[in-house]
């Protein structure tokens, strides 16, 4: 049975809600489906941003503070609050409390927040229930990748979902962090022509202190866009990949890029074709479970994946839109509404994401994807996550990022077309669930990323209303 080749447990969901980052599934969103008999994800990409900006916000309820109560050691946690909590919240003209931006050799401060934030928010989300919670990362952030993991599995973290590149290490990685092993990751390096190595180095024992002497490891699953992925991750990974999450093209986020046809033209292409499409029978042959994910969330397409051999299917559109998800009400009510009038425009930007993948947008009137206010945002890169690092010498290497402004930009070796249609998806996502940064010139706009099939959405609202639930979701997928 192809359910047995994922270890440690026979709990396999047949619903995994999508990993929406930065903060839109949040804890709130993954503990609610997890405890529907469901996988709830949460994202872990900036969350120790997420936390520091919701502590400066005034930690209301106290969830945080009692998340960083159970952190088994108090001084790295206390550290934390005294940083950034603010009693009340801060007022809403003043700035959110900057730390410096994610560099190679980081500062023990900075790894002590990557851990306790990850710890935090797998905690919130397994509290009071034995579900299974999963963290998503993005593999194209890989500087905070380890110690990232490291927090999640003090938590007790049941799934590592991880996508936007290829994870190969990964496995090998959570296995060493579950035996408390000093670790590392091969870090990608542009303009690397000597062909250097370059590592990010984390070793658990000089964060563990008393008699913790194991950790359990995460099952891992990759999400990817095709067999042949699929296929090199089974074969080279060292530590075993334990299913995966097959993505459609028309899911939200960042896709993978369009694979050429014509191998002549240097450009890459501007659109998707049948070519882009996995041949899910080469998957099956691997033996190992998978989830399809991007325009699957009904009955009928459950059904369906279930009979190409799926052990079930992810989704994330119509989990986004949900009153447990992050996002500011106003923006789902917004975009609930144009979906219910017919007028929702889902943009896939080729050029929008630093990462240089696509990256669906929907097309809002207050949000970046309103091309004038885009262009009246003056150019600012304060938060650093999707920095490229290039090679300045065997040792040293720099950071730039197409967002940036542009004679910054430049000055550091960048493309000036390379640069051109950039967004800052940091800034962007946090304002999303009401995060934004205070600038001179007002908040940071926010940019709302969906996929392109709201189907199921629109018979959920026709079913409740424009305020629906995570649990109308479930009942509705499982109906």
């Amino acid at each position: 049975m192809q359910n047995e080749k994922i270890q440690g447990s026979d709990k396999l969901p047949e619903i995994i809600q999508g990993g929406m980052g930065a903060g839109v599934s949040g804890w709130r969103l993954a503990k609610t489906v997890s405890k529907l008999g469901q996988m709830g994800v949460v994202s872990g990409t900036a969350i120790d941003i997420v936390i520091a900006r919701r502590l400066q916000t005034g930690d209301q309820g106290g969830d945080i503070r009692r998340a960083f109560s159970h952190f088994p050691w108090p001084d790295m946690s206390e550290r934390f609050l005294d940083d950034f909590f603010i009693k009340g919240g801060k007022s809403p003209e003043e700035p959110f409390k900057l730390f410096p931006m994610p560099v190679l050799q980081m500062k023990r401060s900075a790894v002590e927040r990557l851990i306790v934030a990850n710890f935090a928010e797998v905690f919130l989300a397994k509290e009071g229930h034995d579900g299974l919670v999963g963290i998503n990362y993005l593999e194209k952030i890989q500087i905070p990748t380890i110690p990232s993991l490291f927090g999640a599995m003090l938590a007790n973290v049941d799934f590592v979902l991880m996508g936007g590149g290829i994870p190969i290490s990964i496995p090998e990685i959570l296995d060493g962090l579950a035996r408390l092993d000093a670790v590392k990751l091969k870090i990608d390096v542009e303009n690397n022509t000597q062909n250097y190595n370059y590592y990010s180095h984390f070793d658990p024992k000089e964060f563990c202190r008393g008699e913790l002497s194991e950790l359990s490891r995460p099952r891992f699953l990759a999400i990817i866009s095709s067999d042949i992925l699929a296929k090199t991750l089974a074969r080279r990974a060292k530590g075993l990949v334990d299913g995966y999450i097959v993505e459609h093209y028309i899911a939200g986020g960042h896709n993978a890029p369009p694979r050429k046809i014509d191998k002549s033209n240097p450009e890459p292409p501007q659109e998707y074709s049948q070519k882009d499409i996995p041949d899910l029978s080469k998957i099956k042959a691997i033996g190992r479970p998978f989830w399809l994910a991007g325009g699957r969330a009904s009955p009928e397409k459950i059904k369906d994946a279930l009979d190409l051999g799926a052990t079930g299917i992810q989704a994330g559109t119509v989990f986004a839109y949900s009153r447990e998800s992050e996002i500011m009400p106003e923006i789902k009510q917004d975009v609930l509404q144009l979906c219910m009038d017919g007028k929702i425009k889902i943009i896939t930007d080729f050029k929008a994401s630093s990462t240089g993948y696509p990256f669906k947008v929907v097309d809002l009137e207050n949000t970046v994807a309103n091309m004038e206010k885009r262009e009246k945002r003056k150019r600012i890169c304060d938060l650093g996550f999707l920095r490229h690092l290039y090679s300045k010498s065997e040792t040293e290497v720099g950071y730039r990022c197409p967002a940036e402004p542009i004679n910054s930009y430049l000055k550091k070796g960048g493309s000036s077309d390379l640069a051109n249609g950039k967004v800052c998806l940091c800034n962007g996502l946090l304002a999303t669930i009401g995060l934004g940064q205070i600038r001179q010139y007002g908040v940071e706009l926010p940019i709302v990323t969906s996929g392109d099939d709201f189907s199921s959405v629109v018979n959920i609202v026709k079913k409740s209303s424009l305020d629906y639930s995570a649990k109308d979701v479930i009942d509705y997928l499982k109906s």
